[in-house]
Parts: C-alpha cells; sequence; structure tokens
C-alpha cells in the first residue's frame, strides 16, 4: 500500500472510530451542537459527499477525461439532510462512508493513478462557512492527500467535540 492510500486508511479509521464512538454514547454524555453547526449525522453526510466528491474527481482523472472539484454541495444543510433521511440515519452513513473509503483507497493503491494523473491540475472550489477559501487548480494528489491530512480528521475531532468528556 502507498503512503497516501496508507493515510487515507488510516484517517478513515480514525473518522470510522469517532463515529461510533459519538453513535454509541448515551445521551447525558451527548452535547448540542453550536448554534449554526452541525450535528453528527450532518458530518457524516458532508463527510460522505466530499469523499463522493474525491471519489468523482480521481475516477474521471484516471479515465483520462476532465475533472472538478467543488465543495459547495457538501456545505448545504438541505442537502446533507436529505442524505442522512436516505440513507436511512447514522449508521448507514457509516457504513456508506466506509464503502466509499474503500473504494478511494483502492483507486489511490492502484494503478489507476500513476505520478502523471495525481499531478493533474483540477479546477478546485472549496468553500467553508460560507467564505471562499480556494478557487484555483490543484493538483489531484494534493487534493487526496488534505482530504486525508485534514478534511476527515477535523471531522473526526468535530464528531468528538459533541461528547460532554471531550466538549471544553
Amino acid at each position: 500500500m502507498n503512503s497516501t492510500a496508507n493515510a487515507l486508511l488510516e484517517a478513515y479509521r480514525a473518522f470510522e472510530d469517532a463515529a461510533q464512538t459519538v453513535s454509541s454514547a448515551a445521551e447525558a454524555e451527548r452535547v448540542a451542537p453550536a448554534a449554526g453547526e452541525w450535528d453528527a449525522e450532518q458530518i457524516l453526510a458532508h463527510v460522505s459527499l466530499v469523499t463522493a466528491a474525491t471519489l468523482g474527481a480521481v475516477s474521471a482523472v484516471a479515465a483520462g477525461v476532465n475533472a472538478t472539484y467543488d465543495n459547495r454541495v457538501a456545505q448545504d444543510t438541505w442537502t446533507l439532510d436529505r442524505l442522512v433521511e436516505r440513507a436511512g440515519g447514522g449508521a448507514g452513513l457509516r457504513e456508506r462512508i466506509r464503502l466509499q473509503a474503500q473504494a478511494l483507497r483502492a483507486l489511490v493503491d492502484g494503478a489507476a493513478l500513476g505520478e502523471t494523473e495525481l499531478a493533474t491540475p483540477v479546477p478546485t472550489l472549496l468553500v467553508s462557512h460560507g467564505k471562499l477559501m480556494l478557487d484555483q487548480p490543484v493538483p489531484l494528489g494534493e487534493i487526496v492527500t488534505g482530504l486525508a491530512a485534514m478534511e476527515v480528521p477535523g471531522h473526526a475531532r468535530q464528531l468528538l467535540a459533541l461528547r460532554t468528556d471531550t466538549a471544553s
């Protein structure tokens, strides 16, 4: 397994552990998210949507077609709530994310992506809390690395902050 696939494996394992920890916590051990923040199921839906967007970009580049990466749909509360409902709640989302992560790791670790593909610039639009964070081409490898190094671990911490024993 290459280093990027290893990083994805570790990031998603930690995320899955955090999601399971929050899911199995007793009601008294949970705290409500701060005003304007997502609840646990919305965080799961967001990670599922971001992972799907990454899978789409990776698949497109591997197929030799034009790719883009845009996270705006993963920020939309209506879309998050719709995905929660369609997936059947937290358990369905956790399974969906597990399978998406498995597919992403397989693509990243396999023969589908070499150095040329990972260096392919992908037009990228990143938004967070309604603010534009990035609007420029980013090499595909950096998108995947950012997912493993920042995005997924950040949401694992966000999930764990919904527990009284970790909340400040």
